[in-house]
């Protein structure tokens, strides 16, 4: 944009330079030639006095002489019937037409032009005064003039085009800031704002962008207290849940349904934390991948063990943080492993990997036929809700990463759920150091 506001600029004032110069300096050779034959015409009517006084040879020849042009041969005095008088230069025949005349005339020739002019003698006869006017008087000063008309329109060219680039700039740089945060917030930064600059267009625009921006993370925020609000709601009926089950005989039906109740209100903690985190202090907040991998591993294994379901841990011996919330982490490891007890037979074995690239389950049942279908919102081809992997796509794309389904090494169905990690001078917001280690039960 910037370049073609240069060319723009270049273009017209040019077309405007030329319009104005052209026309100039016609004129300004006018002018000199004007001038040129306005000096020799008063030469001549000195030396037309001189024969209305008396048309002696010798005072004729003083006052050619007494002339500029005469001093420099480029007079002359055409006396019927006479030699001419100076320096005659014009033809003869130019001089006959000159005096039938009896009107004054130009008469071009090489090397410049011969002014005549006719004076009318006593007894009807008829002089004429020729004055030689040579190419450099006609176009003396020409030169000088158009070298200063040319520098002129050079200066205003110039000088419009660095305004029209100087202006372009601002403009180019106004857009580009407004085009990257719109970019950002299409990626999902809520905390990108634009410092409203350029024209008053511009202006404007940012203005009611960090407005929109401002309405987005606000409306965002409401839904996640909404959220919170809800999780919250659970407590009641969990409580309830809890103190029947304490009623309970004392044995392992009672212990593991204490630690059920136990986990399900720790993670009903870490939901409710989670979602009422503001869009400002999500963007910063790292959570240890690995940490909450074994925690979701250890309240999944009970189920796994029931169902037979031989599981493999790949990877974990380090951290893994990654730019989410523990809360929907939480969510998106609960959305991968909930697919592969719900979508596959009992006794079906999955494989768990974690590695800074992200989380990766494999399952040996059917597959996902149709990946795009299983993260469409609501669809569901198992009479499931249709909900889970979509959830885990919006978490990993609110993280900027992505959700990759594909068959996997045991022929099943192959989810991986790719994060990018935070940066460096973030910390790793966990609960605690635990490791993943490999094995297979």
């Amino acid at each position: 944009m910037r370049l073609t506001l240069t060319r723009l600029a270049l273009a017209i004032t040019s077309m405007v330079a030329l319009a104005f110069l052209v026309p100039l300096a016609i004129l300004t050779r006018q002018i000199a030639h004007d001038r040129a034959v306005g000096d020799a015409r008063q030469q001549a009517t000195a030396i037309v006095v001189a024969l209305a006084v008396d048309t002696d040879t010798a005072l004729l020849e003083q006052a050619v002489a007494s002339t500029a042009a005469g001093s420099d041969g480029r007079l002359a005095v055409h006396l019927p019937g006479l030699e001419a008088i100076g320096s005659p230069r014009a033809a003869a025949a130019d001089i006959d037409a000159a005096a039938r005349s009896r009107r004054p005339s130009i008469v071009e020739y090489e090397g410049g032009l011969a002014y005549l002019q006719p004076s009318v003698l006593d007894g009807g006869r008829t002089a004429v005064i020729e004055v030689f006017v040579p190419d450099e008087q006609i176009h003396r000063g020409v030169w000088p003039a158009w070298l200063a008309l040319a520098g002129l329109a050079v200066v205003l060219v110039g000088g419009s085009t660095l305004v029209a680039d100087r202006l372009g700039a601002r403009l180019v740089r106004a857009t580009r800031e407004l085009a990257a945060g719109a970019r950002r917030l299409g990626g999902g930064d809520l905390s990108v704002r634009v410092e409203p600059a350029g024209p008053p267009e511009l202006s404007d625009a940012a203005r009611s962008f960090n407005t929109m921006a401002d309405n987005m993370r606000q409306l965002i925020d409401n839904e996640r207290e909404l959220a919170a609000d809800l999780s919250h709601r659970l407590r009641t009926p969990l409580t309830a849940l809890r103190l029947d089950a304490e009623a309970l005989p004392r044995g392992a039906v009672a212990d593991r349904m204490a630690q059920a109740f136990d986990l399900l209100d720790d993670e009903l903690e870490a939901i409710i934390t989670g979602a009422r985190l503001s869009s400002g202090t999500r963007a910063s907040h790292s959570t240890d991948l690995v940490e909450v991998l074994a925690d979701r591993l250890a309240f999944w294994s009970v189920l796994a063990e029931d169902q037979g379901r031989p599981t493999t841990v790949v990877g974990g011996e380090e951290p893994v943080p990654v730019r989410l919330p523990r809360g929907e982490l939480i969510l998106a490891i609960d959305a991968l492993l909930g697919n592969v007890f719900a979508h596959t037979p009992e006794g079906t074995a999955f494989l768990v990997g974690v590695s800074p690239e992200g989380l990766v389950v494999d399952d040996a049942g059917p597959g996902i036929a149709d990946p795009a279908a299983a993260v469409r919102r609501g669809v569901s081809g198992s009479g499931s809700t249709g909900l889970g992997l979509d959830i885990a796509q919006r978490i990993a794309q609110s993280a900027g990463g992505h959700l990759d389904i594909t068959q996997g090494r045991l022929g099943g169905a192959r989810v991986a759920l790719r994060l990018p990690r935070p940066p460096v001078d973030q910390g790793v917001r966990g609960r605690g150091a635990r490791r993943v280690a490999p094995r297979t039960p």
